[in-house]
């Protein structure tokens, strides 16, 4: 495979490629990331040297451009396909945008790239694109509402069949605990989990918890946004510490400032019971979902939900809300059935964002964690259910394959002369760098 970067130190020689250092989007991501657009937009019209793709996948409003650009171009026989991950984050800039960025007069309206009076780079993708994937069936389903639709469920709606769900998967080699580096000698199985007990040790160290073997640990570890519910959380931990005592808490995450300063208070309050690291360590987070019984994770929405499909590799059981690509992919039969039905289970899961919602999700946790049998039947689930990518690549090959169709020239090498013009040619100083990242095939 071949890899191409689009280097410009004035427009990507960033702390951060999305946000500075305060968390604020960079006043420039227009431009930035309509250069990378024109970029990707020119090698589908053709540049010296570089075969012509077949397909062209963009992600999120950040490529959001490209198929605008590409039917601009008027090119034709390369696909297009865009994948929304969040419908929130949308690329809304002001329309004073539109000269500089070099988009065609013709797209500035709401038929194409505009949306509430402002352009729109995931709306132009959305309408635009040959297909539309999303990251789960649920979610899918939910942007086709005005309560997860972020605005644009009716520009979705319009696009009937060729909005599809893709569902994503984890690395699960990385995520792996009987071969996970992060765990040192204490690696374990679905078919021998006793090690956990060990691994839970560690963690109530590097925690500074309490080292009681009888203890129940709930991990947090997730970004403290609004999204994520950190607000609710901090608000139902305290309820759910005062009424088990045999509960411990360990959190990672960072964001807003106010959560992190939340939770903080909540690691003071609660001396060798509650312990919080404000930032992300990634062998951290190993250890986290290793020595952990429980994953704490409400969202007011989730695409897709990657955290508790890792908890549940180390058999760590996910109390998630029951939204989006949760629903998906932590099977709970409910409430209200047989307690006997949760042997089939992999987690539990919650409506709504109230408090007492969480709470009483904690509550009817613990409560199952207390029949051993019945707990280890679930973590087995959890541990043994497939969440690789295999299913997801056999997938968009068959999307990409259906996108070609029968097209001649799809079964060789395309290789086309520049495009008589070029719009990123004229935008301030991006240039495109041939192979400025090796890659194996």
């Amino acid at each position: 495979m071949r890899v191409l970067a689009l280097c410009n130190d004035a427009l990507y020689d960033r702390v951060s490629p999305y946000v500075d250092g305060e968390g604020k989007e960079h006043p420039d991501n227009a431009l930035r990331f309509a250069a990378l657009s024109h970029a990707a937009s020119c090698i589908a019209q053709g540049l010296p040297g570089l075969d012509v793709p077949h397909v062209v996948h963009a992600h999120d409003w950040h490529a959001g451009l490209v198929p605008l650009l590409m039917h601009a171009a008027g090119v034709r026989g390369v696909r297009t396909v865009l994948t929304l991950h969040n419908m929130a984050f949308q690329g809304a800039f002001d329309m004073a945008w539109a000269d500089g960025i070099h988009l065609p007069r013709i797209y500035r309206n709401t038929q194409h790239a505009v949306a509430w009076d402002r352009l729109n780079f995931l709306k132009a993708g959305i309408l635009h694109a040959d297909r539309v994937t999303t990251v789960s069936h649920h979610y899918a389903q939910e942007i086709l509402t005005p309560a997860f639709g972020c605005g644009l469920d009716s520009v979705l709606a319009s696009r009937g069949d060729a909005l599809i769900a893709i569902p994503n998967g984890i690395d699960a080699h990385e995520w792996d605990p009987a071969r996970d580096p992060a765990l040192g000698e204490n690696r374990y199985s679905a078919r021998d989990t006793r090690p956990k007990t060990r691994c839970k040790a560690v963690l109530q160290h590097a925690f500074g918890l309490h080292a009681r073997e009888d203890s129940v640990i709930m991990a947090l570890g997730s970004r403290l946004t609004h999204q994520k519910m950190a607000d609710v959380a901090v608000q139902a931990l305290p309820r759910a510490l005062d009424a088990h005592p045999q509960l411990q808490v360990a959190a990672i995450g960072c964001g807003d400032p106010a959560m992190e300063a939340a939770l903080a208070e909540l690691a003071q309050r609660y001396p060798e019971r509650c312990g919080v690291h404000i930032g992300y360590d990634e062998t951290l987070a190993h250890r986290l979902h290793a020595g952990a019984d429980i994953l704490l994770h409400g969202s007011r929405f989730e695409p897709f939900g990657l955290t508790p499909l890792y908890a549940m590799r180390y058999g760590t059981i996910p109390i998630g809300s029951r939204v989006g690509g949760m629903v998906d992919t932590i099977r709970d039969p409910g409430q209200e059935a047989p307690l006997e039905a949760m042997r089939c289970a992999t987690g539990v899961l919650f409506e709504g964002d109230s408090v007492d919602a969480m709470t009483a999700a904690i509550d009817r946790t613990l409560c199952l964690q207390q029949r051993p049998a019945l707990w280890r039947a679930m973590q087995r689930n959890a541990m043994t259910a497939n969440f690789s990518w295999n299913h997801a690549v056999e997938r968009y090959a068959a999307l990409y394959r259906d996108l070609v169709g029968d097209l001649a020239e799809a079964v060789v090498p395309r290789v086309a002369a520049r495009p008589k013009s070029s719009s990123l040619l004229a935008l301030p100083a991006p240039g495109l760098a041939d192979d400025a990242i090796p890659a194996a095939a």
